[in-house]
């Protein structure tokens, strides 16, 4: 990594947190040095506080001691402060941007949000219902690399040739998506239902960049089950990262 241009750069973050996950992976695309910070969302630092005092959630990337916050926006300033490290994670082309910009969003709007709605559910016709939910938004976005792999002539990821915006809005999600069956005995990728989608989930868990930031599944599931033992706290987690 390049740690003339790294040297400045500080994550505060949280282990298990999707939105954390996506920063790094970034970073390591971009070859760039930082600094971790773990930082207990139950007894929140005074430094995350002061780094992003309107919503106290990780992550938070500082940048020669400046604060950036929110995980996507994050992703689009590393590729603006960092142009000639790595690869751009946004397309060139206005319409190609805000393409990826678009299915970044579904991605928290859509699958995120629905999946997040199994846990907070109080009857099991709610639970059904985001269940159903979910698995639409996953439907969708199989759908959606369909389409990116017959634009792109057969290559294998939403950003083309490498791991581009949506990519790394997804990809923050994968732990959590192979520790879900073991957890809530709920598939959320399927290699019969999609399998577009459940070659890219390898891939991307195969990447050095993300093998280096990823939680290991077995924490994840430690960590899921006592989260579905106490009331609610499975649908709060999310609130603290972004």
């Amino acid at each position: 990594m390049d740690a003339a241009e790294g040297s400045e750069l500080k994550v505060l973050g949280a282990w298990a947190s999707p939105f954390v996950l996506r920063v790094r992976v970034a970073l390591h695309l971009k070859g760039l040095d930082y600094e971790y910070v773990e930082v207990d969302l139950a007894d929140k630092s005074e430094q995350l506080l002061a780094s992003n005092p309107v919503h106290n959630k990780v992550p938070v990337l500082l940048h020669a001691g400046k604060p950036v916050c929110e995980s996507m926006l994050i992703v689009e300033y590393l590729d603006d402060a960092f142009p000639d490290a790595g690869t751009a994670f946004l397309p060139a082309d206005p319409h190609g941007r805000a393409i990826a910009r678009f299915w970044a969003a579904y991605v928290d709007a859509e699958l995120l949000s629905s999946w997040v709605a199994i846990h907070a559910a109080g009857t099991e016709e709610e639970k059904a219902e985001a269940v159903a939910r979910t698995l639409a938004a996953v439907d969708t976005l199989e759908r959606a690399l369909a389409d990116a792999e017959q634009r792109t002539r057969g290559k294998e990821w939403f950003g083309g040739d490498g791991v581009g915006f949506v990519d790394l809005a997804l990809g923050g999600l994968v732990p959590a998506i192979q520790a879900s069956e073991p957890t809530t005995g709920l598939r959320i990728v399927d290699t019969a239902r999609t399998p577009r989608l459940a070659a890219w989930v390898e891939r991307f868990a195969a990447l050095d960049e993300a093998r280096a930031a990823m939680p290991t599944v077995d924490r994840l599931v430690e960590m899921g089950r006592k989260r579905l033992a106490e009331p609610h706290a499975a649908a709060a987690a999310p609130e603290e990262s972004n």
